[in-house]
């Protein structure tokens, strides 16, 4: 398989969408195609389950997901180390991000590279269903995550975003026609929930199994990305319950955003190995800290 297929399949594997996986690798939507064809044949099974509404991972192509993803990273990382190499620079800090983070912390990224212009600050995307795996196997130093966080070998570091969370449902879902939409009202919905085993205590955060006032709220869907909880979401499968910053950045077609006027406030945090604390990790933490947190994410939408 061709270095350009496999970033092809594993762009698919996470966007769910043929048109955004060619815009996004900035080839045209008939070469996404041919690609999946032509690795769905060598394989001898289909790696996509594809309707007219969505584009799902076989098992199969799951498993080929999980497979790829780590050879594929040290590939790139790789030729970025052979890269550095040869202009000389050797001072790099990789920081793991979860979706489109890396707009909003640009006022900690700023102060961090006024102080340190010689460090190379580089982004590796991490989801939420392996959420601290990428700090356990190195491949990156410091990442965010949300709280609460109870690893033992993890460092809780300074909060980086701190807003109230908002409630992801279709566009034409029961809720919008109601003047209020509290916490309550979740026990009336099932939430999608991860489609792999994640800590059940971070899980709990956005995918409570109990209302404030102690009602049951049902699990519904299994999802493995951003773009699978879009999708049973639009299609009216699930309500979903996340951090105030999708409202600005999952504007999709189908989606709407309210704010229980009782919604907690989520904090995101960066955090990294105790064993891997760094002068560069230091570093980063005290410029978050005197950076002060992004605030306000949940203020846009609907």
């Amino acid at each position: 398989m061709e270095l350009r297929d496999i970033e092809i399949f594993l762009t698919l594997a996470e966007e769910l969408h043929f048109g955004r996986t060619a815009d996004r690798l900035h080839v045209s939507q008939a070469r996404v195609s041919q690609s999946i064809a032509k690795q769905e044949r060598r394989i001898g099974a289909r790696l996509f389950a594809r309707s007219s509404r969505r584009v799902e991972l076989t098992s199969i192509g799951t498993q080929l997901r999980v497979d790829l993803s780590a050879g594929y990273q040290r590939i790139l990382e790789g030729t970025q180390a052979a890269s550095d190499a040869a202009r000389g620079t050797t001072c790099a800090l990789t920081l793991g991000l979860h979706g489109p983070q890396a707009h909003y912390y640009t006022h900690v990224f700023g102060l961090f590279r006024s102080r340190h212009p010689e460090v190379q600050l580089r982004v590796q995307e991490i989801n939420f269903t392996d959420p601290f795996g990428a700090l356990r196997n190195g491949s990156v130093q410091v990442a965010t995550s949300w709280l609460p966080i109870r690893e033992p070998d993890l460092v809780v570091g300074p909060v980086v975003a701190a807003a109230p969370l908002v409630l992801m449902v279709a566009t034409d879902h029961p809720l919008t026609r109601r003047d209020a939409v509290g916490m309550e009202d979740l026990a009336e919905w099932p939430l999608p929930h991860s489609a792999v085993p994640i800590p059940e205590y971070w899980q709990q955060t956005l995918v409570p199994t109990h209302t404030p006032g102690g009602r049951p709220i049902r699990r519904g869907p299994k999802v493995s990305s951003i773009q699978e909880v879009a999708a049973v979401v639009a299609a009216g499968e699930a309500v979903c319950l996340i951090h105030g910053d999708a409202a600005h950045y999952y504007r999709w077609p189908g989606l709407r955003y309210l704010h229980p006027y009782d919604a907690p406030t989520g904090h995101w945090v960066l955090t990294w190995p105790a064993a891997g604390q760094t002068a560069l990790v230091r570093a980063l933490a005290q410029a978050a800290r005197d950076a002060g947190p992004s605030t306000g994410l949940g203020t846009t939408g609907q």
